[in-house]
């Protein structure tokens, strides 16, 4: 915020300092919109890398947690018979959920459609 209003305070100070042609104030605002636009790509990638630091962080402990956590549970992954049918088992319940959720979703979709339909053939026979 103080960048800001130091930056609104630079840029009026030129302003207000440079003759009044029409010429020269428009070069006057250039400088100053590049200025501003300049300083805000600038603390816009500060603020990226913060982010991605911080990211990269929490990324790595809750990596870590989770390894730790099998290695006390002893949380391996199944494998031969056990292990296929636990997959099965799980591909097919997220299938049932899937169709599930597109059939809610094109049913009212389709009711949306017929609503908007009905709408705009009231609002048209409504219309002079």
């Amino acid at each position: 915020m103080r960048i800001h209003q130091w930056l609104v305070v630079a840029a009026a100070s030129v302003a207000f300092a440079m003759p009044a042609s029409a010429q020269s104030l428009k070069k006057v605002g250039a400088k100053v919109h590049h200025a501003l636009q300049k300083t805000g790509k600038e603390i816009k990638e500060v603020g990226g890398e913060v982010g991605s630091a911080t990211h990269k962080t929490l990324t790595k402990a809750g990596k870590d947690t989770k390894n730790e956590l099998k290695r006390t549970t002893g949380g391996v992954k199944v494998g031969g018979d056990v292990g296929k049918a636990a997959r099965n088992v799980s591909k097919a319940s997220k299938k049932a959920g899937r169709s599930a959720k597109k059939e809610v979703k094109t049913s009212s979709s389709k009711a949306h459609n017929e609503l908007t339909r009905t709408g705009k053939d009231a609002k048209e026979v409504v219309k002079p």
